[in-house]
């Protein structure tokens, strides 16, 4: 023990002596510990971010999307297949599902008190609502009368408030949607937004207010619904495809003219983005350890050839040459293992940083934190290995009479 103290000391003491050089050694180990744990950490709070979205999106969620027909592997038909109302309203028969909504979709430019704002205007059946976890904070939501009688009737996001009604209460209000004129019947509750998207910019109206007041279209965009519990979606999957395979005279030997998504298919894909997205930045950023391991071998060599006198009056007197390879090695895992720790801090402090300006969630991972603060380690071992074996190897006469 008190060898390694004395070897942790000489190292200390040897590093002091070129305070510069060695800060600018360990500049590159400081940059790329900090470069990984920040990708890092952004990566895996965009992850836990889609998860939110995704979550909040709503639960048990299946989605049914148009696609183009084939056959073969031969597409059937040059535009995409239809999902028209009726298809949603037979699958209001399956006993698995608790609701479901037509959605249709138009991108507008929303107008009000001489204030104007682009969005997407979502036409949905009332059901939309508990399919989607949204809830209201004031007003209503449109009756099944009113989609019905497509009636000029929404009901908005706090984003849409926000921007065209500076917050205040907008419920009776009349906003304009393109060439249609609207009242307003309800306002959502906030359910807030991210870097990525932003939930309450959004305005619900009829569907069937949507299709044939705003769209020009007659067929819907998807189909939402929400299974009765997590334990029923398999089933309902399986029914919704029966039943619109029946609705579109699909014959047996025809493939699906439509898609179904569940919730778990959207998180399982989200997931593994984001982990792709995660390990590309992680090892871009490793790029960089590997070059501040180079420079700690580059100036432990040049710190040998400076100190051949040394070396060769240690191993004039007795040192053996495990002693001198022992002592290199040790200031260059000193060198390494210090970039690591200062490293560590500015990983902490640029993913707080780059979060924030991000609209993330900060998620710091302890094991990323321990690992990169090894691999420094680890890189200081490496790296300073060549150099410390060479120190060891050298012939104690020539090196006494190096100049």
């Amino acid at each position: 023990m008190k060898k390694w103290i004395r070897l942790l000391k000489a190292a200390s003491k040897s590093l002091l002596k070129n305070r510069m050089r060695s800060l600018l050694t360990a500049l590159g180990i400081i940059i790329g510990v900090g470069a990984v744990i920040t990708m890092v950490s952004v990566g895996q709070g965009v992850s836990v971010n889609i998860n939110d979205q995704i979550s909040a999106m709503g639960s048990n969620l299946l989605t049914v999307s148009p696609v183009r027909a084939e056959s073969g592997g031969v597409a059937q038909s040059t535009s995409l297949a239809t999902l028209d109302p009726e298809d949603a309203e037979a699958l209001r028969a399956i006993p698995e599902l608790a609701a479901v909504s037509e959605v249709a979709q138009s991108q507008q430019q929303v107008v009000a008190n001489g204030e104007n704002w682009s969005t997407t205007v979502y036409g949905v059946a009332p059901e939309y609502l508990a399919i989607r976890n949204y809830e209201l904070g004031a007003g209503r939501v449109f009756t099944d009368d009113e989609v019905r009688a497509r009636a000029k009737v929404v009901v908005i996001g706090q984003t849409i408030v926000d921007e065209l009604f500076g917050g205040d209460n907008a419920i009776g209000a009349q906003i304009q949607i393109g060439t249609v004129p609207a009242t307003v019947v309800g306002v959502l509750d906030a359910k807030g937004s991210s870097g990525i998207s932003d939930q309450d910019d959004v305005v619900l109206a009829p569907w069937s207010t949507v299709l044939y007041r705003l769209s020009g279209e007659r067929t819907l965009g998807s189909i939402s619904a929400s299974a009765t519990d997590e334990g029923a979606l398999t089933v309902a999957e399986a029914r919704i495809r029966s039943t619109l395979r029946i609705e579109h005279g699909l014959a047996t030997s025809e493939a699906d003219d439509f898609e179904i998504r569940n919730q778990e298919d959207i998180l399982e894909t989200a997931n593994s983005l984001a982990t792709t997205l995660t390990l590309f930045l992680g090892a871009i950023a490793g790029v960089s350890l590997l070059v501040g391991g180079i420079g700690i071998m580059n100036i432990m060599l040049v710190s040998v050839t400076e100190r051949t006198r040394e070396i060769g009056i240690r191993l004039s007197v007795g040192a053996r040459g495990s002693d001198v390879l022992e002592q290199f090695l040790v200031e260059a895992i000193l060198l390494s293992l210090i970039g690591g720790v200062l490293g560590v801090g500015l990983g902490l402090g640029l993913t707080v940083l780059v979060t924030d300006a991000m609209g993330l969630p900060v998620v710091i991972n302890a094991v990323v934190l321990v690992v990169a603060a090894g691999v420094s380690g680890a890189i200081g071992v490496f790296f300073g290995y060549y150099p410390a074996r060479k120190a060891a190897a050298l012939d104690p006469i020539e090196a006494l009479r190096y100049e």
